[in-house]
């Protein structure tokens, strides 16, 4: 069983009350049966993201595909190198630094799993997907089972400042919820100082829910409901 979290106060109007339909989304597969070691018996904490399809995107065909170190190291390195990127990953170095980032989730439960974004079947971005009811950000807001939670980081300058991060924040967010049936709302919790990134997660169907204190930063609390998915 993930550790007994501390009891949290309701930020704004983000309370642990259910709509209709997000009730209807949790049940609709059923809640996994724990296993001895307290993990969902499916085996899989996040339902398999190897398998998402590929969609598509005002900029191309868009797939996430789950890291490899051997193939993936190098690139992400570079990425994590680039001034724009550790201002706020704070993963600059060599390529021990970055693989021990990436080996933390490679080699946990499953709870988050790191993945590259391929536009095109270019690899340019970087994403990781993780279970935020089982993360250290539970702890300071009133998380529901299964909200899940986005990282992102857009590998090339000149991918930067046109919208291909707002497009691919669309699209990853319409994936998990489309292969996450138990999954109600899509969170993230960028660096209030990273304005660029705030400004294309609100331009991307999430809302500004509250600010919250990390450990390593004050964040905004950034949510996309399923219940307004059809409506943005």
């Amino acid at each position: 069983m993930p550790p007994t979290r501390p009891p949290v106060e309701p930020l704004g109007d983000d309370t642990l009350d259910l709509r209709v339909d997000d009730l209807v989304a949790l049940l609709a597969t059923g809640a996994p049966s724990p296993t001895p070691n307290g993990n969902p018996s499916d085996g899989d904490l996040l339902d398999s993201v190897a398998d998402w399809t590929p969609t598509t995107t005002r900029f191309g065909t868009f797939q996430l595909v789950p890291v490899r170190l051997d193939r993936d190291l190098p690139l992400l390195t570079r990425w994590m190198n680039d001034p724009a990127v550790a201002a706020f990953w704070e993963l600059a170095g060599p390529e021990t630094v970055t693989a021990e980032h990436l080996r933390a989730q490679l080699q946990g439960d499953g709870r988050s799993v790191p993945c590259l974004g391929v536009l095109d079947d270019v690899p340019m971005s970087y994403f990781e997907l993780y279970r935020a009811d089982l993360d250290p950000l539970a702890r300071h807001y009133p998380a529901r089972p299964h909200d899940t939670g986005i990282h992102l980081l857009v590998g090339g300058a000149t991918d930067r400042g046109r919208g291909v991060g707002t497009a691919l924040l669309r699209a990853v967010a319409e994936l998990v919820l489309d292969h996450r049936p138990r999954c109600t709302r899509v969170v993230a919790e960028p660096d209030i100082r990273n304005t660029p990134s705030v400004s294309a997660f609100l331009r991307a169907g999430f809302r500004n829910a509250a600010e919250v204190d990390l450990p390593d930063k004050r964040a905004a609390l950034m949510i996309r409901d399923r219940t307004l998915r059809h409506s943005l």
